[in-house]
């Protein structure tokens, strides 16, 4: 398995059968690499529906036609775009072909933003994902504050790689997030949501330093580098 980070809070996700894209926000982010052209993707993992997160989702999924991953609310009015999406919500989960996928609370807003009508959508819950792919369980907080109930994580995943925000501001910053790291066990960290504008701006390896003093790995990686797993 190869999980490639694409700036901000964009991961992708390949092993020998699928493509996975989490949060494609690449058009407008000053961290991409990647264009939307560019993404092979057979799934779409959505945590929420800010502009930084849904970003190129609905010409990535009509391109390759993928399915979108997300809550119940954002899948129906993604399929009023014309995009095939399976809805779920918080505490469920669900076995595709990939791999298995529990949707986990995040704490934050969910929102689309319509600037040209000056209006704002609704979409539901906010969430992250705990997903089984290749009998690895990887957990992708989505933007989330440090809350209790992480800790509940552990007791039911072995969480081998944890994304986590660190941008403070808007999500958990820094010492937060080495709390969220071991609350939810996580035997890796991949810093995530930090840099992209000047509100999140964040020392990506004073934090992987702190971690290391927990005993907990944590990797920082540059837009387009790939960890393999």
């Amino acid at each position: 398995m190869k999980i490639t980070f694409q700036g901000h809070s964009c991961f992708t996700i390949e092993n020998h059968r699928s493509h996975i894209i989490i949060d494609p926000f690449l058009t407008g982010n000053p961290q991409a690499k990647l264009t939307p052209d560019q993404v092979k993707a057979d799934v779409i993992l959505l945590t929420h529906a800010h502009n930084d997160h849904l970003g190129d989702t609905v010409s990535i999924a009509k391109q390759n036609k993928a399915v979108v991953i997300c809550s119940h609310e954002l899948a129906t009015w993604l399929s009023w775009q014309g995009v095939e999406a399976h809805g779920m919500s918080i505490g469920g989960s669900y076995s595709f072909e990939f791999g298995r996928v529990h949707m986990t609370p995040a704490f934050h807003g969910n929102s689309y933003v319509d600037d040209e009508r000056q209006e704002i959508i609704y979409m539901g819950m906010p969430a992250g994902f705990v997903i089984q792919l290749d009998g690895k369980h990887l957990y992708h907080a989505g933007d989330t504050s440090l809350y209790s109930d992480m800790q509940l994580i552990q007791r039911r995943y072995s969480i081998d790689v944890a994304f986590l925000p660190i941008g403070d501001n808007y999500t958990m910053g820094p010492e937060d997030a080495i709390q969220a790291a071991e609350w939810v066990g996580a035997k890796r960290v991949i810093p995530m949501h930090y840099n992209t504008f000047p509100v999140i701006e964040q020392d990506p390896q004073t934090f992987v330093k702190k971690l290391s003093e927990k005993g907990i790995e944590g990797t920082v990686l540059k837009t387009g580098e790939s960890l393999e797993l």
